[in-house]
């Protein structure tokens, strides 16, 4: 009887055209136009049962498998699939593979995993592979694994998703080393659950219907951050090194999307560009616009270099829901959509009206970075989330209408690294209080306020380049109308478009009502310089509009902690360079421009000595410039 049994298998194999391999726990597919050589191990054969149609091939696993087995696929066929089923984790080669499944049989996937554990995907390092799911069909994505999907090797996958995702995990994805190129998908590219985590490797994604790369809960509550992730269900999105490029052209999508947090550490090279305009949410009753990153809860990143770009309506580079901590890494933040306005009835994407009377459930404002929540509740409202900038580089450009460079919609915290910002609407805003206590910051606005808070404006130290758009826009501003104020108590601030009426000092300043257009200023203050290129003043008199100073703020203020002193007209050649090239800091010593000899300076408020003399108002033959050292200016003879 037993022997009976043994052939009974034997002749179901042959029948599906399968030989007996000699490595144990091993499986071997082989795809050859419209037929498929299926291979299985002595030491298995009992425990799977194998169907075939053509190259449409299904192996399902008994529950009486005790180890791991390993499916090597390999081949082509124009018009075959791979569905394999179980309970106990395994292990999927791809090397070599293209396949594309044109008439499904057991799944409309190109490779179906139904175990809902863990699966490792070996792409063969030096294997080009390619899956292509059926036009037509039910699946979730062309590859689609039920558990969880850890890709690994060094070869590359190719990936079309016809129907709905390219890849597809019904838990979580991780990536180490292996290419992963999304070249169209219905929906995602990468869609997930429990959380994403990419060690190295690349990924590649355009065509995408809906997001770039996707991260939700399995569950219906989020679990902690656990230790390597084990059993964690948190929704969170982890890159820690290698190279994404994600390139989203639907409607409101989002480059890379997480229900949790999104962690970016190491040395990945992050590029995202959306150009999807905003859309109508007809369930929640509010507008949506696309996103570069976007998480529900937080971001936190700490290195790599990320270069994020919206060109649709409405369209943002980063955004959270709740708090945005930057530590370090490079970022390149660009927008130029215009204000997407739909009130279910009428659709804009390029709305040039007034907002202030308009519920904020009908448009999208364009934006660099956005983090925090603020509610309205009935008449009050609350505030969640926040953002805090400790260390690394940020460049943020917006021309888009309304288009803020970086908003909080709490408190907004800088306490380190360099920020530039070139914005349309007001280049940093916080609904809370704004505190500034290093770093270097740069925030211009072409038609508003440099830097604004609805709560207080404290610059507690660092240093801060603010250009307002002049008239009654400032370089500085507070919610004067609800008592707040700005309070300067330490570092260097240069205002270009001046500081809202009522700022409180706390450390010397100086102003002046106006200042020149595209000129070099030097600030000296005790042994320390900085130098500083304002921009182009409009015919109105002020930086991109009216005049600086208008209303009731003065032009130029300048604020140290010693008692500051300012010289036009000096073009650096020396010093650390800061906020592309617009500002440069000396320790001590800072080079300025060389004068001719004989040059009259009548009229320069520089002060010339050498050792202590004056040397008049012409410039002697000898001399070859000018520089600043231990906060006096001195001249460089021949």
């Amino acid at each position: 009887m037993k022997n009976t049994a043994i052939l009974f298998i034997l002749f179901a194999f042959a029948a599906c055209g399968v030989a007996q391999a000699q490595s144990d726990n091993s499986v071997q597919v082989v795809y050859n136009g419209t037929s498929a050589t299926v291979t299985v191990a002595d030491n298995i054969s009992q425990y799977l049962t194998v169907s075939q149609q053509g190259a449409h091939v299904s192996i399902a696993q008994s529950d009486s498998v005790a180890s791991e087995i390993t499916y090597t696929l390999s081949g082509t066929s124009t018009d075959g699939e791979f569905y394999m089923s179980g309970s106990y984790k395994a292990t999927i080669e791809l090397n070599g593979l293209t396949l594309t499944n044109a008439t499904p049989v057991y799944s409309g996937a190109a490779v179906h995993i139904q175990n809902g554990k863990r699966i490792n995907v070996k792409v063969i390092t030096g294997t080009t592979n390619t899956l292509v799911d059926a036009a037509t069909g039910s699946q979730k994505g062309c590859l689609y694994v039920k558990g969880h999907a850890e890709f690994k090797q060094q070869g590359t996958l190719n990936v079309v998703g016809n129907v709905k995702h390219a890849i597809k995990a019904g838990e979580y994805i991780s990536l180490k080393n292996a290419t992963l190129n999304i070249t169209s998908a219905v929906g995602d590219g990468i869609s997930c659950n429990q959380y994403f985590l990419m060690e190295s490797g690349t990924i590649n994604i355009s065509g995408t219907g809906d997001d770039g790369i996707q991260c939700d809960l399995e569950g219906d509550t989020a679990t902690a951050i656990t230790e390597d992730h084990e059993d964690e269900d948190s929704g969170n999105i982890y890159i820690e090194g290698g190279n994404i490029t994600v390139n989203c052209a639907a409607i409101a999508a989002k480059g890379i999307k997480a229900a949790g947090d999104i962690f970016i550490s190491g040395e990945p090279v992050i590029d995202v560009t959306t150009s999807g305009n905003g859309e109508r949410d007809e369930e929640d009753l509010e507008t949506n616009a696309a996103c570069g990153i976007s998480a529900d809860g937080d971001i936190d990143i700490s290195g790599g270099t990320l270069t994020l770009t919206a060109t649709g309506s409405g369209g943002k580079g980063m955004k959270c829901d709740s708090v945005l901590t930057i530590s370090g890494g490079d970022i390149t933040v660009t927008t130029s959509g215009g204000l997407y306005y739909n009130n279910g009835t009428t659709e804009n994407t390029n709305y040039t009206g007034n907002t202030d009377h308009i519920s904020s459930d009908y448009y999208s404002s364009p934006k660099g970075i956005k983090a925090g929540v603020k509610t309205q509740v009935g008449n009050s409202y609350t505030y969640g989330g926040g953002m805090v900038i400790s260390g690394g580089k940020l460049k943020v450009t917006t021309s888009g209408r309304n288009a803020e460079g970086i908003e909080s919609k709490n408190y907004l915290n800088v306490t380190g690294g360099e920020i530039y910002v070139n914005a349309y609407d007001d280049g940093i805003n916080s609904a809370q209080d704004l505190t500034i206590t290093g770093g270097y910051v740069y925030s211009r606005s072409n038609n508003n306020d440099g830097i604004d808070a609805n709560g207080n404006v404290y610059l507690n130290g660092g240093l801060v380049y603010a250009i307002g758009s002049g008239g009654a826009e400032n370089a500085i501003d507070a919610n004067s109308e609800e008592g707040k104020k700005v309070y300067v108590n330490g570092g260097v601030l240069i205002a270009v478009g001046g500081v809202e009426n009522g700022a409180t000092y706390n450390q010397p300043k100086i102003q002046q009502s106006s200042v020149s257009s595209n000129t070099w200023y030097t600030v000296t203050y005790g042994d320390n310089a900085v130098a500083f290129k304002t921009p182009t003043i409009s015919t109105g008199g002020g930086p991109g509009g009216g005049g600086p100073g208008g209303g009731n703020s003065s032009g130029l203020v300048i604020s140290a902690p010693s008692t500051p002193s300012l010289a036009t007209g000096n073009n650096v050649t020396d010093g650390t360079s800061y906020f592309e090239g617009n500002c440069y800091v000396g320790d001590g010593s800072v080079g300025i421009d060389d004068v001719e000899a004989g040059q009259q300076i009548v009229n320069d408020p520089r002060v010339f000595t050498i050792d202590g003399r004056y040397l008049g108002t012409e410039v002697p033959a000898t001399f070859r410039g000018v520089y600043i050292q231990n906060g006096k200016k001195h001249v460089k003879l021949q």
